[in-house]
This record gives C-alpha cells, sequence and structure tokens, in this order.
C-alpha cells in the first residue's frame, strides 16, 4: 500500500516538473499538438505518395531482373544442349563414316581375289562417296548450328536486353554469330 502512495508520489513529481519545464521553456501546447498533427500528415502524405511507389518500382525491378538472370541461365543450358547434340551428331557421321569405309574395305578384300582392278576402283568410289556424304552431313549439321546459334543469340538478347528487336538487328545478330562461328 506505501509503495503505491510512494509511486503515485514520484508520478505527480514528474508531472510537475515536466510541467514546470515546459512552461520555462515556452512550451505552447495548442501550437505543440498542431505541429504533431501536421507531422504526421506529412509523414503519412510522403510513405503513401513518395516511398511506397519508389518501393513497388523497386522490387518490380529486382524481379525482372531475377527473371532475367533465369532466362539468361536457361538459354546458356540450351546452347549447351545444343552444342552437345551437335557433337553428338557429327561422332556419330564420322562413325557412320568409319564404319561405311570398313565396310568397303572388306568389300574390296574379298572382291580382290576374283577381280583385283575392279575392285580396288569400286573401293575409291566408295570411300569417295563416303567422304563426300560424311562432308556433307557435316557441313549441313555446322549450318543448323549456326541457325540455331543465331536464333538462341536472337533470343537471348532480346530476353536480356527487354526489347524487341527488328528483323534489321535480327539478321546483324545472326550474322555476327556465324562469323565468330566461323572463326573457331
Amino acid at each position: 500500500m506505501q509503495a503505491t502512495v510512494l509511486f503515485a508520489s514520484i508520478g505527480s513529481d514528474i508531472g510537475e516538473i515536466a510541467t514546470g519545464t515546459a512552461e520555462k521553456f515556452g512550451l505552447d501546447w495548442p501550437h505543440f499538438i498542431a505541429q504533431c498533427i501536421s507531422f504526421g500528415i506529412v509523414a503519412f502524405a510522403l510513405y503513401k505518395f513518395a516511398y511506397q511507389p519508389i518501393l513497388n518500382v523497386l522490387e518490380e525491378r529486382r524481379q525482372r531482373i531475377a527473371e532475367s538472370l533465369a532466362n539468361a541461365d536457361k538459354v546458356k543450358q540450351e546452347l549447351a544442349n545444343a552444342e552437345a547434340k551437335a557433337r553428338e551428331i557429327l561422332a556419330e557421321a564420322g562413325s557412320r563414316a568409319t564404319r561405311a569405309i570398313e565396310e568397303a574395305r572388306e568389300a574390296a578384300g574379298k572382291v580382290r581375289e576374283q577381280e583385283t582392278q575392279k575392285a580396288i576402283a569400286a573401293a575409291e568410289q566408295i570411300m569417295a562417296k563416303a567422304r563426300e556424304a560424311a562432308a556433307q552431313d557435316h557441313a549441313r549439321m555446322l549450318a543448323e548450328l549456326k541457325r540455331e546459334v543465331g536464333r538462341l543469340v536472337v533470343q537471348t538478347t532480346a530476353t536480356v536486353t527487354g526489347k524487341i528487336l527488328t528483323p534489321d538487328d535480327q539478321k546483324r545478330l545472326a550474322e555476327e554469330t556465324a562469323k565468330q562461328l566461323a572463326e573457331k
């Protein structure tokens, strides 16, 4: 009970000290309250019409950047898959050419006993055709790979920059990519 009376007397003493200090410094309560309300209105208006829109724009930009990075990773993966597929196709074409050459040699060995001259001529023709077919397959696959890489570069550029590329831009990017691939 005495503690309650003690706290009450301390509370009233603090109140009197605060009131006395406010009067000494010339605190005008109506103006102070008006300024607090004005500050609250200005703070609310700034938050609602300035800070919140800026925060929304920053969040949208962060999301767009994250999407662009995800798309760039996806395009890199697609490019790696296309390169792996091209290597696989080239290896298959090489093995087919090797098989064709081996078959031609075996055929030449069997026929050699009977008609040596005819077998040699036939084997050379088969080897030439196999090389020509391998060269054509190789050229076709390289052209296909260049088109695919060009398409991926155009798509990546459009995705990363976020703008629609004109047909001239697409053609220019495809030609530059083809030149760079031809140099390698």
